[in-house]
């Protein structure tokens, strides 16, 4: 009898840990149409680099989303008041306007180099290209500041003002930083996540109109 009662108790615990295993990953996931796909679907198109993940509607969702948007806003004039406020900088109403968007901390932002040298020389290039482009200057926005330090003494972050930049151009919290660069019609590209200088100076280049 106690054979088989020991026996019982292993066999439940296996079975218990079988079930466990097989049930742990509930995680469903979804393209950038929000039509669920498979996991290996999903990790082979986000391996591409083209499209990003974000969390889905749930807690376990996770979404595909495209790296690009392209839109128009009504009231650019507003825009550009609040942030004049905010840099205490005049903005030329007839050139594009540029920001640089951190959105805070997280792994990809975390991860990257603390190197000033480094960082200053990528952001001077960074700088040169637009004067050249458009003869602006990028405006550096975060929603919060914390992971931020390693700019000190070398950019000047301002906080979003009233959440404008996100409310307009960023609806989820994008991996490292996002740019989006605003024409004096209104017209605007916004690029997601980690990018190279190339593409702040290309998007600018087309919203110079």
């Amino acid at each position: 009898m106690k054979k088989i009662l020991l026996t019982l108790i292993f066999g439940a615990l296996i079975y218990s840990c079988s079930t466990t295993k097989i049930g742990s990953d509930k995680t469903k996931y979804f393209d950038e149409n929000s039509v669920e796909i498979s996991k290996s679907k999903f990790n082979r198109i986000r391996s591409t680099n083209k499209l990003l993940d974000i969390p889905g509607d749930s807690a376990n969702h996770k979404k595909l989303t495209l790296r690009e948007k392209r839109g128009k806003i009504n009231d650019r004039n507003s825009l550009e008041l609040l942030l004049e406020n905010t840099t205490n900088r005049e903005l030329d109403s007839k050139k594009p306007i540029a920001i640089i968007y951190y959105p805070g901390k997280d792994p990809c932002n975390s991860s990257g180099t603390t190197n000033k040298e480094w960082i200053a020389n990528w952001h001077e290039q960074l700088e040169e290209g637009l004067n050249q482009v458009a003869k602006i200057k990028p405006l550096y926005i975060y929603k919060d500041n914390d992971g931020l330090e390693k700019y000190n003494g070398i950019l000047n972050w301002y906080n979003d003002p009233k959440g404008t930049v996100e409310r307009l151009f960023f609806e989820h919290h994008y991996p490292c930083k996002s740019f989006v660069v605003i024409s004096k019609d209104g017209d605007y590209i916004s690029y997601f996540g980690e990018f190279g200088k190339e593409y702040v100076w290309e998007a600018t280049q087309l919203m110079n109109k």
